[in-house]
């Protein structure tokens, strides 16, 4: 069995992601480029399942949400950390958490 719950926490994680590009005062985005932006983290998320190796969290901040990161490098400048628990018996990915290296957003 292959699977990937998302946790409300990580729900609302993404809405803010969203929100965040949508009102960003930096740079005027697109509302469809800002829902692709946030469907390709959805889609990162949905392939953690499949991936071979599970690295384990290393900040004390990541900890408290999963026992598991990946980190989803979006840009040269922007690395997104989704962190989650691994049920490695029945393959089940229980994602927690979605944060980036920006403080940008809230977590």
């Amino acid at each position: 069995m292959n699977m990937v719950l998302i946790s409300e926490k990580a729900n609302n994680d993404l809405h803010k992601i969203l929100v965040g590009l949508i009102s960003w005062p930096e740079i005027s985005l697109n509302r469809e480029y800002c829902l692709n932006y946030v469907s390709d983290i959805m889609t990162v998320c949905r392939s953690i399942d499949k991936r071979a190796i599970h690295f384990n969290t290393i900040y004390s901040t990541h900890k408290q949400y999963g026992q598991k990161v990946y980190k989803y490098k979006r840009n040269r400048n922007t690395t997104w950390y989704i962190i989650y628990n691994y049920d490695k018996e029945n393959n089940i990915v229980y994602i927690q958490h979605i944060t980036s290296n920006h403080t940008t957003i809230e977590s």
